[in-house]
């Protein structure tokens, strides 16, 4: 037991390590604040869709909201054999407020994401893109915010934050902090300069740099990976051309999941694609991650069979519980959620939770908009 203690230990200590340089990193990322500069940007804003009528009528709000030139962008919304009445929603929204279509996804991979993204890029006038998610909020000033970092720094490629909009709930607060775990791990790792995730809810490029990176050839197996292989692929090549947005004004909310099952192969799903990273530091993050929330797990079941101590079960749990807490505390001063409740019962039940997905996501199959992957 004393060499297992030993081993449990270093795997701690190296997990903290790595979140220790995230929370560097993402100290090291400025904040960017809006200025009075002239629109000049031209956007596509591009979202796919699939049985949305519930989700669809806030997001269109919100693009009704835009402190933007309306001739200035333009929204393709894709359709992905929707069998509800999202499409009524969408051309029932007062024309006036900006310009729309609605396209039919046209299906040529195994990913209907991905084909939905190059399908509307096909139709897109604009020379800069953004994705978003049928079920999320966009704040007045995204656009604004998004045109004046472009014209301050010239990039061709820009990840943004994506939080959640929670309610009270230990459901929707787990998501909550988890979600920001991963926000704050995106924001450190462009700190180190180590860039290789980002969330599509909130992804803007060029068609250049789309067009160059020949769009999403090498993962149309993949049902997911929309965002981050395309990102991973441009960082590879143009690093210089890649940034992150660190704004208040440009933080997309998104709807939680609404049961644990949902929230399981949406996590399975985005789990899914680790192991066709491009990026050494994604891989080895990820694997560093999971073998200490596996330590936890471990460490914890031994310690229940009176094999472990749980005084030293105990200090594991506090160490790794302090590195989360740098990284999560810097991320929640950013993000700023209404309300976090339920920190330590949610960082005890993560590891559990975490390892399962892992586990799973390299075995089983999952349900994603009503079809098998």
């Amino acid at each position: 037991m004393e060499i297992l203690t030993i081993l449990f230990f270093a795997i701690i200590v190296l997990y903290s390590i790595f979140i220790g340089s995230l929370f560097y990193g993402f100290k090291k990322v400025k904040t960017f604040e809006k200025s009075d500069l002239k629109p000049i940007t031209d956007f596509s804003i591009i979202v796919p869709f699939r049985n949305e009528a519930a989700n669809l009528p806030s997001l269109l709000h919100s693009f009704s909201q835009l402190n933007y030139p309306r001739n200035q962008f333009e929204i393709i919304f894709v359709n992905d054999a929707s069998e509800d009445n999202s499409v009524e929603i969408i051309t029932n929204f007062p024309v006036s407020s900006f310009a729309f279509k609605v396209i039919d996804n046209v299906r040529k991979s195994n990913s209907p994401k991905k084909d939905a993204i190059a399908t509307a890029i096909n139709h897109a006038k604009n020379d800069w893109i953004i994705t978003t998610d049928a079920d999320c909020f966009v704040d007045q000033n995204w656009l604004q915010t998004l045109d004046n970092y472009i014209q301050n720094y010239s990039p061709e490629m820009i990840a943004g934050a994506v939080s959640i909009l929670a309610d009270d709930t230990f459901l929707h607060q787990f998501q909550q902090l988890d979600l920001m775990s991963l926000q704050g791990a995106t924001i450190g790792s462009f700190g180190i300069g180590k860039g290789f995730m980002c969330n599509g809810a909130n992804f803007a490029y060029t068609k250049k740099i789309f067009q160059e990176m020949n769009g999403f050839d090498g993962n149309n197996k993949i049902a997911s990976g929309d965002d981050v292989f395309l990102l991973q692929k441009a960082i590879a090549k143009y690093p210089e051309k890649v940034h992150y947005l660190k704004s208040e004004d440009t933080i997309v909310l998104t709807k939680p999941a609404d049961d644990w099952k949902s929230l399981f192969f949406q996590r399975m799903r985005w789990a899914s694609k680790t192991s066709c990273y491009q990026s050494s530091f994604g891989k080895i993050l990820a694997l560093v991650v999971f073998a200490g929330n596996l330590t936890i797990v471990l460490s914890f079941f031994l310690t229940l069979f009176a094999q472990f101590s749980f005084w030293n079960w105990y200090l594991l749990f506090a160490i790794k519980i302090f590195a989360d807490f740098l990284l999560l505390y810097q991320t929640g001063r950013f993000i700023k959620p209404r309300a976090v409740k339920f920190f330590l019962i949610s960082n005890l039940f993560y590891p559990f939770f975490s390892t399962s997905v892992a586990i799973y996501s390299l075995f089983g199959k999952y349900q994603w908009k009503g079809r098998s992957f």
